[in-house]
């Protein structure tokens, strides 16, 4: 070998390991970094035209990856995300049903109102027992509007988590073709991308929580993400997501679509609709779970309304009217198995049995709140009890439901109230199982790629010192090069 081709190789050399000092420095850097990647440099040797060795070349930085394992973390992510929404979201519906002790759910106020019944039953014409009955019937016309108000306002605060979560998405996506652009110009002309391949994981890591999404890799590591229901969210420049959102819900509302290029993906008519993400979890809160729930309380409130209605007492044929409650439809009694939306938020007590409202409490005893023909004790017995038996009779009635909201439609009023709070309460006892199982396969497959891609400070600290071997044999060489080349001038002389 010439001294000058030695000189080379040592050079070279010199090169090589001052680009993997600056790469294992910047590994170290970057070791406790969410979604950083370990790098590595890409050497190759040199070949004279002679076929000799020249030294060493730096072809670029490479960055350790694991695909696998990364799509992994990012569809069980947005499947996480997903399962939280909807678990978040049915925490709020359970406060419908509160600390059972409380006895201030409407399942529990019927109970109360039952057993205020039978007390006054006892003893007709007691006074207080009377208006113990009135206090519980107006407890539980309170406890269905509460629960009513509350279903609203959780679907209220899912759409405007749908709200947030679109503008984060399109915040994401912006952040996205910038860093695709600089990745593809970038790869184009041979420059280092790793940290930005590494930033752009990580906004596509994020993108995946509010919606799922699939990726496809192109050249120049170009890259295009459609959602995992199948439209193109991202293909050189970024889609359009968006949402326009409800300002008041009630139980005949309807919450909008949220909308990628123009195609619906969650929310009413989506015709490719999301799988996973945080606003497939909320579109399923504010427009399935919610929605269930309200049409529950409704049934509730509708069979109340008809256990305590009044009937016709003198035979002449009259329809049946609202009697101790009644609702925005009143005096007309709703119809029999059919779902009326927001009865429960309308349900109150007839202002007719409340002494404070100017009403007669002993109506609530005789009937007749609709007149005389609906008046079941026409001789004012202060004994009489029977319309008081009745409503008990009506309450414990197998009666019919709606078919549509999810329960057996054929049950009692007791036992259908009891049914929804199981409904409610299995739901989110499932749905808390789920999460915490996605939580945990989140969490282990994270470990495994950053075990498999991440930096590991001990290894980076030994291959410094290999690198410093390296480079000190390369000065070496250097300077018995020197030396070699001084000798020879020194002869020349």
């Amino acid at each position: 070998m010439s001294l000058s081709v030695a000189l080379q190789v040592a050079q070279s050399a010199l090169s090589a390991r001052q680009t993997e000092t600056s790469t294992v420095s910047r590994n170290i850097a970057g070791a406790q970094e969410p979604g950083f990647s370990r790098k590595s440099v890409m050497l190759s040797t040199i070949v004279t035209n002679s076929g000799q060795s020249g030294g060493l070349r730096v072809d670029g930085i490479a960055r350790v990856t694991d695909s696998a394992l990364y799509n992994s973390l990012r569809m069980s992510s947005a499947t996480g995300m997903s399962q939280q929404s909807v678990l978040d979201g049915l925490t709020k519906l359970a406060e419908t049903v509160g600390d059972t002790a409380l006895e201030m759910s409407p399942v529990a106020q019927l109970g109360n109102l039952k057993q205020s019944i039978q007390a006054f039953s006892s003893k007709p014409n007691d006074t207080i027992l009377a208006t113990d009955f009135l206090r519980t019937a107006n407890d539980m016309a309170a406890a269905l509007n509460d629960a009513s108000t509350l279903v609203q306002s959780t679907r209220a605060d899912a759409d405007r988590d749908i709200d947030a979560s679109v503008k984060e998405v399109n915040k994401l996506l912006a952040q996205l073709e910038t860093l695709n652009n600089t990745i593809v110009k970038g790869t184009q002309s041979g420059q280092d991308v790793t940290d930005a391949l590494d930033s752009r994981d990580k906004v596509l890591l994020s993108l995946s929580e509010e919606m799922g999404i699939k990726t496809l890799n192109r050249a120049d590591g170009d890259i295009v993400v459609y959602t995992d229901g199948g439209v193109t969210l991202f293909e050189t420049t970024a889609r359009e997501v968006s949402f326009a959102p409800t300002p008041t819900f009630d139980a005949s509302t309807t919450g909008a679509a949220v909308f990628v290029d123009g195609v619906p993906v969650a929310g009413p008519g989506a015709v490719m609709p999301l799988k996973s993400g945080r606003i497939h979890g909320l579109a399923q809160v504010r427009d399935d779970f919610a929605v269930t729930y309200q049409s529950q309380l409704d049934e509730i409130a509708r069979g109340l309304i008809t256990a305590f209605a009044e009937a016709d007492q003198l035979g002449g044929g009259g329809p049946d009217q609202t009697g101790l409650f009644s609702y925005g439809g009143s005096p007309a009694v709703p119809a029999a198995s059919t779902l009326v939306p927001g009865i429960a938020s309308q349900i109150s007590v007839n202002p007719a049995v409340d002494p404070d409202q100017g009403g007669n409490l002993d109506l609530l005893r005789n009937g007749g709140i609709n007149g005389a023909a609906y008046d079941y004790n026409p001789t004012n017995l202060g004994g009489f009890n029977g319309r008081l038996n009745e409503f008990l009779t009506e309450i414990d009635a197998q009666r019919n439901f709606d078919g549509t909201v999810g329960l057996d439609p054929t049950d009692s009023l007791t036992g259908f109230g009891a049914s929804s709070v199981s409904w409610l309460e299995s739901l989110r006892k499932s749905t808390t199982s789920d999460v915490e199982v996605q939580s945990i396969i989140v969490t282990r497959t994270a470990e495994s790629l950053s075990n498999n891609t991440g930096v590991n400070i001990d290894e980076e600290m030994t291959l410094l010192l290999d690198i410093e071997r390296a480079y000190g044999a390369a000065a070496k060489l250097i300077t018995a090069v020197d030396k070699m080349l001084d000798d020879l001038l020194a002869a020349a002389r």
